[in-house]
């Protein structure tokens, strides 16, 4: 029995980038037709679970697929923000699919754009930012988190803290007043 997209090449793939179409999940869709399945990681220290400034994000390889059949297209139509260097061109944004999916791609800086690798997360939240130079892609998030993509593979992408970001504080523990007990009620 045959599929006819049991295993994209790359030709379906420069198609759906020219449509502004990638898999919808955490992936790494390379223009020769393979694909990186990634998955997001966040750890916090044990004194700081609810500070979301002293988390650690990574983002994972889980697996490597040549052939794959992709369940669901999403849009990565919006972009804000794009970077060019040296024959080739970064660009970041986001899906108008969810407000949490962010996008970077990097491609040359041809008249069709052609894709290198799409990275598409649904925990990012949209990227704003944009830079490329020799080796690197970074994207900065709007959830306060800045992707540093080694551009001939992706997948080992590292990820920061923003110091520019406006990080709200962490919710702070309510404190009974002295001589209550702990099964009184509070306003």
């Amino acid at each position: 029995m045959s599929f006819p997209y049991t295993a994209p090449k790359a030709v379906l793939v420069q198609d759906r980038w020219r449509a502004r179409e990638a898999p919808d999940g955490d992936f790494i869709m390379f223009g020769d037709g393979s694909l990186s399945v990634m998955n997001l990681m966040r750890f916090s220290p044990a004194d700081r679970l609810h500070d979301r400034r002293a988390e650690d994000w990574q983002w994972w390889e889980v697996l490597r697929a040549t052939a794959w059949t992709p369940s669901t297209w999403i849009d990565v139509d919006t972009t804000f923000a794009t970077c060019v260097h040296a024959g080739s061109r970064a660009l970041a944004g986001e899906s108008s699919a969810h407000g949490s999916i962010g996008w970077v791609a990097l491609t040359r800086d041809d008249d069709d754009h052609t894709l290198q690798w799409i990275a598409v997360s649904c925990d990012s939240n949209p990227f704003t930012e944009v830079t490329l130079d020799a080796t690197t892609v970074t994207a900065t998030s709007t959830l306060g988190r800045i992707w540093t993509f080694p551009r001939d593979n992706p997948q080992q992408v590292k990820i920061t803290e923003d110091p520019a970001c406006p990080w709200p504080k962490p919710p702070q523990a309510v404190v009974p007043p002295a001589g209550d007990h702990p099964g009184a009620n509070y306003p």
